[in-house]
């Protein structure tokens, strides 16, 4: 019997030895980032919405290897994710991580901050994040998160605040390579920010352009980001990375998309207000066959129409004032 329980006790030990390298496997996300200039990268989230089948992956993040140092853009939508950022980046090049640009306070595009932190890089963010971080709609979607995309975020899983908050844009330069912030609060965000990196003519947009897939609105200013719109061609870029989708070098194109979306949303919203059609009715009577074929239309489009909905009666009401 003591024989037994000792070979037990073996079979035991080896199996758990067995699968603890399994686990650990199962665990590691391995990302392949694309280049788009001589020092600037990016990885290509999937497109539709985060799942726990995707791991969170539908977003895009980039970096830019200087002389002395990595400069990284957003963050992605777990800590998992961040982590095989950063080991991906270790197979290009073991300069330190030192400072982390974020686009917007949206739970895709910061939840992998704290693997960034955790290496000392510093975080840079629009003054504005506060609003969101102060919210009861963080602490609400980290919740929601944890729930649909566990174990991708999970109880460890939380806000990092900015180290430094921006009030407006600014030119700075790290390693030889210069870089342009560019403040387009009050769009997509509150806190919209892009990156320009003047060496390559990359232009890192945030969610203020999405290619190939249908953009979230959420709570945006349409009238706000369909003027950033317009002025994001002022920069010249040869090359646009987009907060969702790939990376455009003819991002006419890409604007144009979200441009037209947008209008068309606010024109179809707006005729229901001014009709004053209650949003359902409007939205089952819209047409909306130019987008259905759109990843990501099942999951976004119904909640765009409602938010632009809820800003036209605003609008609405202001003009009436």
């Amino acid at each position: 019997m003591n024989s037994l329980r000792a070979l037990l006790g073996l079979v035991t030990m080896l199996l758990g030895v067995a699968c603890a390298p399994l686990a650990q496997a199962d665990d590691a996300i391995t990302l392949t980032p694309i280049q788009i200039g001589e020092h600037s990268w990016y990885f290509q989230g999937e497109s539709g919405a985060a799942s726990a089948a995707n791991k969170g992956f539908m977003s895009n993040a980039g970096f830019v290897i200087t002389d002395d140092q990595v400069v990284i853009f957003d963050t992605l939508g777990t800590p998992a994710l961040a982590q095989g950022m950063i080991e991906a980046i270790r197979k290009l090049t073991d300069k330190p991580i030192k400072l982390v640009v974020v686009s917007h306070y949206h739970a895709d595009h910061i939840y992998g901050l704290q693997a960034f932190k955790a290496l000392g890089a510093q975080v840079w963010a629009n003054k504005r994040a506060a609003i969101y971080l102060a919210s009861d709609i963080a602490r609400q979607r980290l919740a929601q998160r944890q729930e649909e995309l566990f174990p991708w975020v999970n109880e460890d899983t939380h806000l990092v605040p900015p180290d430094r908050a921006l009030d407006a844009g600014e030119a700075f330069e790290r390693g030889g390579v210069r870089f342009r912030l560019i403040d387009a609060h009050g769009a997509h965000a509150p806190d919209d920010m892009m990156l320009l990196v003047e060496n390559d003519r990359v232009l890192f947009s945030g969610d203020l352009f999405f290619d190939g897939r249908v953009p979230f609105v959420g709570d945006a200013n349409t009238r706000h980001w369909l003027k950033a719109l317009d002025n994001m061609l002022d920069t010249q870029p040869k090359v646009v990375v987009p907060g969702h989708g790939h990376a455009s070098k003819t991002p006419q194109n890409g604007i144009t998309l979200t441009r037209d979306y947008l209008l068309d949303l606010r024109r179809q919203m707006g005729d229901a207000v001014a009709d004053l059609t209650d949003f359902d009715t409007a939205y089952e009577a819209a047409d909306w066959s130019r987008w259905a074929k759109l990843p990501a239309f099942k999951a976004a489009n119904r909640l765009n129409a409602y938010n632009v909905y809820i800003q036209m009666e605003q609008e609405a009401l202001k003009g009436a004032q």
